[in-house]
This record gives structure tokens, sequence and C-alpha cells, in this order.
């Protein structure tokens, strides 16, 4: 069968359409022969996102923004998402713009819910969110910052300003004068600490010895205590305090009158007697040195004895009176 002229311009028309509706499909990012899913979610502001942005699942890039528009009647943002996937996604997943760099432009991701499993068709609506990207989360975080940062300019601003008003020209110089004299006692307290290290240095012998006495004397001291440790002085702390309870028994029957000291130091006739014994004794002691021919008469050579005289004044007889 031979083509005619009219069947061949027809053919190549017709080819040319549908080239170019794939051409432009294609250029669009929609292709012709793949079965898309279609949703809409709707956004009270889109945070930058654009048409064409990838739409992903669990990093997968699944579909795309088809087109975004504006509700006239609620001002919400209406945003059309063209999917090609086999992956159920139930009717209560929440499609989430987030920003996954710096660079990259704002994108979609789905997160579906497992444990729904009621699945959303072709055309329904789901669920939509919004995730604050690492520049809109810094800029969040950087805001109390700078505030914070303002009040300290501001309060540093002020503490300048009081400080500039108290150090007057007269302050500076009576500044200036203190951390001179500050520096010249740093130089005498120099020169002081040089003065006793080398005082120390000279005396290093010295002080040597004495630290080896005490070290000495320290030894002796221990000595000295592990020598009373093993003397028992609870021991003998205790027999002292029986001896003592004991002199104080005696003392206490020696002042009541018991016991032969006892009535010798509360009998007052006895002391009356033995004073006047003793003050007898000494008279007899007395006259027998005064007059011993009254008591002693010897002769060598056969004489008489010599009769008694009496004394004249006789002390004894005058004592007696």
């Amino acid at each position: 069968m031979k083509l005619t002229r009219e069947i061949k311009t027809t053919i190549l028309v017709i080819s040319s359409i549908l080239l170019f509706i794939w051409g432009y499909s294609f250029l669009k990012g929609k292709d012709i022969f793949t079965n898309y899913k279609t949703f809409y979610v709707e956004y009270e502001n889109v945070e930058g996102l654009n048409a064409s942005a990838p739409v992903t699942l669990n990093g997968l890039n699944i579909g795309k923004v088809n087109s975004i528009v504006i509700d006239s009647a609620t001002g919400k943002l209406i945003v059309e998402l063209q999917l090609k996937t086999d992956f159920p996604i139930s009717k209560s997943s929440v499609a989430t713009i987030y920003e996954p760099g710096f660079i990259g432009g704002k994108q979609i991701a789905i997160y579906p819910n497992y444990e729904d499993k009621t699945l959303a068709l072709d055309g329904d609506t789901l669920q939509g969110n919004v995730k604050l990207g690492l520049t809109s989360s810094i800029s969040e975080k950087l805001v109390p910052i700078q505030v914070k940062l303002e009040k300290l300019m501001s309060n540093a601003d002020v503490l300048i300003s009081g400080i500039n008003n108290v150090l007057d020209k007269k302050t500076q110089e009576d500044l200036k004068i203190s951390l001179s004299e500050l520096s010249k006692t740093m130089v005498e307290f120099h020169k002081a600490s040089a003065s006793v290290n080398s005082l120390l240095e000279d005396n290093k012998a010295q002080i040597n010895g004495v630290v080896t006495n005490f070290n000495k004397i320290s030894s002796d001291f221990s000595k000295i205590s592990d020598s009373l440790n093993k003397a028992d002085l609870g021991k003998t702390a205790k027999n002292l305090e029986k001896t003592l309870a004991t002199v104080d028994k005696l003392m206490a029957g020696i002042y009541s009158g018991k016991g032969t000291i006892g009535k010798m130091m509360n009998d007052e006739a006895l002391y009356n007697n033995l004073a006047k014994t003793s003050k007898e004794l000494e008279l007899l002691l007395q006259d027998v040195r005064l007059y011993p021919t009254r008591y002693v008469n010897v002769s060598l050579f056969g004489k008489k004895n010599k009769p008694y005289v009496a004394p004249v004044n006789d002390t004894i007889s005058k004592n007696k009176n």
C-alpha cells in the first residue's frame, strides 16, 4: 500500500504534536507514561518553598511540588504534590516543609503514619507542618543572645561613663601616684625578700641544727610517751587514789580524837601536863648548870662533903612562885 503525501503529512504533524507534548512534560519533570498520584497540603506559610521542589519519603525522592496557589477564601497556601511511588501513604501522614542545608532550598518530607491503615487516595489532602531550618533555628536562638548582648553593651556603656566621671584629672593623677608608690613598694619587697634569702642561706647550718635538735627532742618525747604508756599509769593512779583515801580516813580519825595521836591532839589536859613537865625539866637543867654542887660533890682526897648551900637568888623557886 502506497501512502499518499497527505497521509504522510498528517502522521508527521501528529508525531510532532505528541513529541512536543512529551518534551514539554519532560521539561516540567512529568513523565506522561508514568502513573502519578496527586495530593494537596494546606500551609499558613510555605517558608520560601518553590514549585518543582523535591518531595522525599525517608530520604528518597518520590516526587515534586507541582504548584503553589493561594486560596482566596481562607488565605492559605495550597501546595500540590505530584508523587510517583507505589508506597502506601496513610491519610494521616504529615507533609513537612524543611531545609536540608544552607545551600539547598526548601523541600517537603512526608512522614507516614504506619499505625493508620487508611490509605490516602489520589486527590486527598494531607496534614501540613513546617520544621524550622538550620538558619531559622540559629536565628531564633541568636535573637535572645542579641537582646542580652545589647543590654550588656548598654550596661558597659553606663559603667564606662561612670568610670569616666569618677576618674577625673585629679583622680587620674592620684592613681598614677598610687601605682608609682606600689611599684616602689614591690621593689623594696624584692630587696627584703633577697635579704631574707641571704639570711637564710648564711644561717642554713644553724637552722639545720635547730631542726635536727627538734627532731631529736620529738623522738625523745615519743620515747617518754611510750614509757609512760608502758608504766600503767592507770594502775598507779588507782593505787594513789586508794592511798589518799586511807590518809583521809586516818586524818579524819585523828581529828575525831581516835587513837593515841588523836587523843594527844584533842586532850587539852594532856597538852597542859606535857607543857608543865617540859617547863619543869627546863628549870631542872638550868639549876644543874648553875649550881652543880647541889647534885654532885666529889672529893679526890677524902675530904668531907660540904654542906648544901642554897643560892641567894633561887630562880627555880621564883619561877615556881
